[in-house]
């Protein structure tokens, strides 16, 4: 099993923190490094700058001292005093076993006691080399930059030209280090006034930076809420990190609202399709149970009460069996536009048997239905709009179409007066085949047309079959055709009838 990664010190408290003082720790932790550096540098440089001033001047008296012969006596020859050009400088010169035999002062008191010189006989001054080291003062506070040269013959009188020596010159550091000390104090201050002025701008830009987070935290808030129209305001240009983020949040947003909006929507419509159908089974249930009460209780005494009654119940079951098969073939027509996966071995749950076929065929049997149904009633074959009627072919399910075609003449028969003309229309409009059924009667309101192809939904609210019916009829009528892949439309308006158009795709249109 795979061990889960260590935690590093201090991660718990950081994640306790809001990101926005995480930000500003990390960018101030960088300035104070940045800064720290730069001080670092600056001194470490500036130091060495001076030091260097200081190694080519003592080089230079160095050799000078080499050349001078120290002089009896214990004052300090003008020659020397001459060197103290310096600052704190101290010249002595040693024989060529080490023992001193003259020290001279450029100041009056060397600071911190004079160097603390190492023994140094006639190889030592040798393997210097001529170069410049450090000592520390003989009481430690600080340094002394000291060089060693040996002094030439040529030097001492030819009565001494056997004799040979060495000077050594040294030069304290206390003024170097002061204004290095300085410059690193000034550069601490300087750092620490520009790191709180950087801190104290950092925090505005952070927050502002982070505005886009706290208005998406809002947003959040606000729908889980429960209000889902809430967006993200546009905080930056489109093309920018945070406007991309923006509109994906509002399109993810916009999807999420659209989505609650059809649940609720599909949940409406379930309560009121569950409370339409059970007041439609529960009508022809209940005349079923009082007949049968009827009979139980001997209110029947005749044969001809008992064949009266038992047709109502006929009647009754026949209407309750219409109404199951038509909520049962809704049903089956919405499983199947889920798109419910299945094994390729089962039955879809709604099939259309497709074929070619002509829509004349259908227009003909719809005016004689509407003539069976009514014969005072004008019908007459057009074409679509009028005109003359053509062919109409289709790839359809002819039975299902003249279900549908049997739904729209009968509708317009019975919600329209009696002797109010029918007309059918039949041909192609483009490459689309189409089959009308128009009335002149009293026609729909906006309202009444929006919702004229949901389910249960009735313009009359009669619950008698007469003119109420079930409300099941114009919406299996608008699922058939669209299971065809086609379009059924209403153009209607009040005072001027209605006119249903079927529109079905052309024959090489391939279906699911």
């Amino acid at each position: 099993m795979k061990r889960p990664a260590p935690r590093l010190p201090g991660s718990r408290w950081l994640r306790q923190l809001s990101l926005r003082t995480r930000l500003l720790c990390l960018s101030t932790a960088l300035v104070a490094v940045g800064l720290l550096g730069t001080g670092v540098i600056v001194t470490t440089a500036l130091q060495g700058y001076l030091q260097d001033r200081v190694d080519d001047r003592l080089v230079l008296t160095g050799q000078i001292a080499a050349r001078l012969v120290p002089p009896a006596g214990t004052d300090t020859p003008p020659s020397v005093q001459a060197l103290s050009v310096l600052g704190d400088t101290t010249v002595t010169y040693l024989d060529d076993d080490g023992t001193i035999r003259r020290a001279f002062d450029a100041s009056t008191v060397p600071p911190g006691g004079g160097p603390e010189l190492p023994f140094l006989d006639h190889a030592a001054v040798l393997a210097h080399e001529g170069r410049p080291f450090t000592v520390s003062a003989k009481n430690g506070d600080h340094s002394w930059r000291v060089v060693a040269l040996t002094q030439p013959a040529q030097v001492f009188p030819p009565e001494r030209s056997d004799t040979r020596g060495s000077v050594v010159v040294a030069t304290s550091l206390d003024e170097v280090d002061r204004t290095v000390a300085k410059t690193r104090n000034l550069s601490l201050t300087v750092g620490a006034a520009l790191l709180a002025a950087l801190t104290a701008a950092g925090w505005f830009a952070v927050r502002s930076g982070l505005r886009p987070l706290t208005r998406i935290e809002e947003t959040a808030t606000a729908i889980t809420a429960g209000d889902y129209s809430h967006r993200v305001p546009e905080l930056a240009a489109p093309h920018t990190e945070v406007g991309r983020l923006t509109d994906c949040l509002n399109q993810m947003l916009g999807q999420i609202d659209t989505a609650f909006q059809a649940r609720a929507a599909a949940e409406a419509r379930t309560r009121r399709f569950f409370a339409d159908a059970s007041h439609e089974l529960r009508t022809p249930l209940v005349g079923i149970k009082g007949y049968t009460d009827l009979y139980r209780m001997g209110a029947l005494p005749t044969r001809a009460d008992v064949d009266q009654t038992m047709t109502r119940i006929a009647a009754e079951s026949e209407r309750l069996t219409r109404l199951v098969e038509e909520m049962l073939l809704l049903a089956r027509i919405d499983e199947d536009a889920a798109g419910t996966e299945r094994e390729r071995d089962r039955e879809a749950p709604f099939a259309l048997d497709l074929a070619p076929m002509d829509l004349r065929t259908l227009a003909a049997d719809a005016i004689h239905d509407a003539r069976a149904l009514d014969a005072t009633r004008p019908v007459a074959l057009t074409g679509p709009g009028g005109g003359k009627p053509s062919t109409a072919p289709a790839y359809a399910d002819e039975a299902r179409l003249r279900q549908v075609v049997t739904n729209l003449i009968g509708n317009a028969v019975t919600h329209t007066p009696p002797g109010t003309p029918i007309r059918v229309g039949v041909g192609t409009a483009g490459d689309r085949a189409v089959l009308e059924v128009a009335d002149q009667g009293p026609g729909l309101t906006p309202e009444e047309r929006e919702r004229v192809f949901d389910r249960f939904y009735r313009t009359d609210d009669s619950r008698t079959r007469t003119t109420g019916g079930s409300g099941l009829g114009l919406a299996i009528a608008h699922a058939l055709v669209t299971a065809h892949g086609g379009r059924i439309l209403l153009d209607t308006a009040p005072g001027q009838g209605c006119t249903f158009r079927i529109m079905l795709p052309p024959t090489d249109h391939s279906f699911r």
